[in-house]
């Protein structure tokens, strides 16, 4: 006989304006196990973890704890029905003791004093219970995240949850302290604790759990036990395609790859790394090369390439500039050397929205010269001008503020941006993500022709056929690990990187 789920959805659905975020999801979620949520971006995962927090309220469909339909308000709500959830990042105080910690909002009192002895005899026991050597009277912040991690989690559990939510605990932990976190993991699942666990490391999901869910597009994709699913098969339910019948070129064709790869590399990285973020790689981009990054969301793509621009600082390996050993300090020293950088996020990381396409386009030039030598606003008109045409940006006008543009011009006028410095090496993060067929088609045109004139370009897509139409070589990651760089010749198929994704080496 089944056991009944300790909670359930059925028939879940949340919209936004313009969005079904959730459409008619089913999930059920047993005691005593570790339950995987799996999607790529967009799927529906932080939307399904919000309505079960109170966060969201569901447009349709009910929620039910232990068979009974209830209807979760808020956060707080939600705590007290035994629903808790630790996020990626620590959400606690780290000037007050572990102690405090544990028990802040609800200390223990005697004479409606708060009990000091008491709470830390308590905190004591609960993190003995787990097992976990903490000092609970020591200051949080003396502890490493992961420790701040697992005391999160002791507090979730304290207040005597049913359910345990983990959303991308795992996210800023070596390997050591997510076999810490595991082993606390699996005293609470033996306790009876139903945890759902949120992680994009493949590894770690077939290590640690029983079942997963599978969402992809807002919609229920299916619900499985962890033995009956391989590492190719979750890939191909969580992208949506069938590796047998994935049509290689998506339509398009391979462009004719003449070999930059006897050229002198503008840019070697060589056991770059920063801790949590992406284990050291080595790396040699060279003029007129597109080298592809691929992998699931959150295999470290974006991180790597974060480190080519310093706009996150390496801890350890070097990096050469046209043979020369750069240190980059930041993003004007990557500037400074030639290096140009698209953000995945245009809108809170790339465009100004108040401001007009001029003033977008002419930013990144304007910060290399040094805000001491401003540009006259005939340069500006000029440049402005010349992109917009050359980059068929519309409406033609370079005053309309970008915020009113449509997705693909705004891609446009960041691209726009980088392309006005004349880099030698551009990266692009994700830059046809969420436009139409037509500006994806103009984008990737245009990476190829600047390939063709000779620049370095490092392209980033999570649409594998994108990836093999315009590169050259293909950097696979995988759990924040490049795990192989493949030449993309016709030996390189979809089924081959997929599968170099899911087992981790070249297939």
């Amino acid at each position: 006989m089944r056991q009944r789920p300790v909670l359930e959805v059925r028939g879940l659905r949340k919209e936004f304006p313009g969005v079904v975020a959730l459409d008619g999801v089913d999930f059920g979620l047993l005691p005593g196990e570790v339950h995987a949520l799996m999607g790529e971006n967009g799927a529906g995962k932080s939307t399904l973890i919000k309505v079960l927090t109170g966060v969201y309220r569901a447009d349709g469909g009910e929620v039910l704890l232990a068979g009974e339909p209830v209807r979760i308000a808020g956060p707080l709500q939600a705590q007290q029905a035994g629903i808790s959830t630790v996020y990626q990042e620590v959400n606690l105080c780290p000037n007050l003791s572990v102690a405090e910690n544990l028990f802040i909002g609800r200390e223990p009192r005697r004479f409606g004093l708060i009990d000091w002895a008491a709470m830390r005899r308590r905190a004591a026991e609960l993190v003995r219970e787990l097992d976990l050597d903490i000092d609970v009277n020591a200051p949080l912040n003396t502890y490493s995240i992961a420790v701040q991690q697992l005391v999160a989690i002791v507090r979730a559990v304290a207040v005597d949850a049913k359910v345990l939510i983990l959303d991308e605990p795992t996210s800023s932990l070596d390997r050591d302290e997510v076999r810490q976190l595991f082993a606390v993991m699996r005293r609470l699942r033996d306790q009876g604790v139903a945890i759902l666990f949120v992680s994009h490391f493949l590894d770690q999901i077939y290590e640690i759990c029983d079942r997963m869910t599978i969402l992809r597009n807002g919609r229920l994709e299916g619900e499985y036990p962890i033995g009956a699913l391989d590492r190719i098969g979750l890939v191909s339910r969580m992208i949506g395609s069938e590796l047998a019948g994935l049509d290689r070129l998506g339509g398009g064709k391979r462009r004719e790859r003449t070999g930059p790869s006897t050229a002198k590399a503008f840019l070697e990285a060589d056991g770059l790394t920063r801790r949590g973020a992406v284990e050291p790689y080595d790396l040699a981009v060279r003029p007129g090369e597109v080298i592809g990054l691929a992998g699931l969301l959150g295999s470290g793509r974006t991180e790597a390439a974060r480190l080519l621009f310093g706009a996150d600082q390496s801890d350890g390996g070097t990096l050469r500039i046209d043979g020369a050993k750069a240190v980059l300090r930041g993003p004007r020293d990557a500037i400074g050397h030639g290096i140009a950088f698209c953000s995945e996020n245009r809108k809170t990381e790339g465009l100004v929205g108040d401001l007009t396409v001029r003033e977008n386009i002419v930013l990144a030039l304007q910060a290399a010269r040094g805000w001491l030598r401003p540009l006259s606003r005939t340069a500006q008109d000029a440049y402005a001008l010349k992109w917009v045409r050359a980059l068929d940006i519309r409406p033609g006008d370079p005053e309309a503020l970008v915020r009113n543009l449509s997705g693909g011009n705004q891609q446009k006028v960041l691209l726009a941006r980088w392309l006005i410095t004349d880099p030698k090496l551009l990266i692009l993060d994700e830059p046809t993500r969420g436009i139409d067929v037509g500006a994806k088609a103009e984008i990737q045109k245009l990476v190829a022709g600047l390939a063709e004139d000779g620049m370095a370009v490092l392209f980033i897509s999570a649409e594998l056929e994108e990836v093999l139409r315009l590169s050259h070589r293909v950097g696979v990651l995988r759990d924040h690990r490049m795990v192989a760089l493949l030449d993309n010749d016709d030996a390189l198929t979809p089924e081959r990187v997929m599968a170099t994704i899911a087992s981790g080496a070249d297939a």
